[in-house]
């Protein structure tokens, strides 16, 4: 599989000069599997866009398959800016979690598209979208991959995702406080061949900000020793970190005790 970072901020876009480095849209990763031909898109942040222009301008249109981790606007904010779903016969698949709230996922995404938040209605969307809500639990997708969901610690139902396809495994773990049981996380990554993790904080950041869902860099590199994870990305950036600030992180946790970086906007991974 091959991956692509197409956003790697959190909370909201932040372009400018102090974020052309490791880039300011929010989250959007793509995942391509190009022996099955299949493309899954996990998060439909600000970076959607450029995805979506990408895959217009090269005629990849064949099932899209977009995972959610949740809800929240830094989340959703992209769908529409997303090419594709304008283009007629394209046939899209949204899955998430299933909401807490009494609307259901196709209520929460669908409603960006009403004249109060956008010009262009829902009803006039070209491409065939259907939204399919996830439980916690196991999924066989075909084609010989599998995927686990695991509820994560923030203020909205959010999934962390387990892909695994012959014998390589992707996990994604944001936007997520530290579990009280270390070892119900710890189980689900294990052995990872990738980890995405929310890495929003350092410690000493996150003491002022529990509460607000998200993780930080200590955590993570402890539980993906732990779980003998064999490269992390850290994850999600404060939309106020700067590049030289990212450097200077990067300088002092990268590679040290784990294979550890810092997401960068356009980077890609294979496995």
């Amino acid at each position: 599989m091959k991956i692509r970072l197409w956003g790697v901020r959190g909370s909201i876009p932040c372009p400018g000069p102090d974020t052309v480095k490791y880039g300011g849209n929010t989250p959007c990763i793509e995942v391509f599997f190009e022996e099955i031909g299949r493309r899954i898109i996990i998060d439909a942040g600000s970076g959607i866009r450029n995805l979506g222009k990408q895959m217009i301008k090269k005629g990849e249109l064949y099932p899209i398959e977009i995972f959610l981790t949740h809800t929240h606007w830094d989340h959703i904010m992209g769908f529409p800016f997303f090419a594709p779903m304008y283009v007629k016969g394209v046939d899209i698949r949204i899955y998430g979690p299933k909401s807490s709230s009494k609307e259901s996922l196709k209520e929460i995404v669908g409603g960006q598209w009403t004249h109060n938040y956008f010009p262009v209605l829902y009803e006039d969307l070209a491409a065939d979208v259907e939204y399919i809500e996830l439980e916690e639990g196991e999924y066989d997708l075909g084609n010989s991959l599998r995927l686990k969901t695991k509820k994560l610690i923030h203020p909205v139902s959010c999934y962390g995702y387990r892909f695994e396809y012959k014998g390589k495994v992707l996990c994604t773990v944001y936007d997520t406080e530290p579990f009280n049981e270390e070892e119900e996380i710890v189980s689900f990554i294990k052995d990872a061949d990738l980890l995405i993790h929310d890495s929003q904080y350092t410690k000493e950041e996150y003491e002022k900000k529990k509460g607000w869902g998200h993780s930080f860099i200590e955590y993570v590199i402890e539980i993906g020793k732990k779980a003998k994870v064999k490269k992390i990305i850290f994850f999600h950036h404060d939309p106020e970190r700067t590049d030289k600030q990212l450097d200077e992180l990067s300088k002092k946790y990268r590679g040290k005790e784990i294979d550890c970086f810092f997401a960068k906007e356009g980077e890609e991974f294979f496995l």
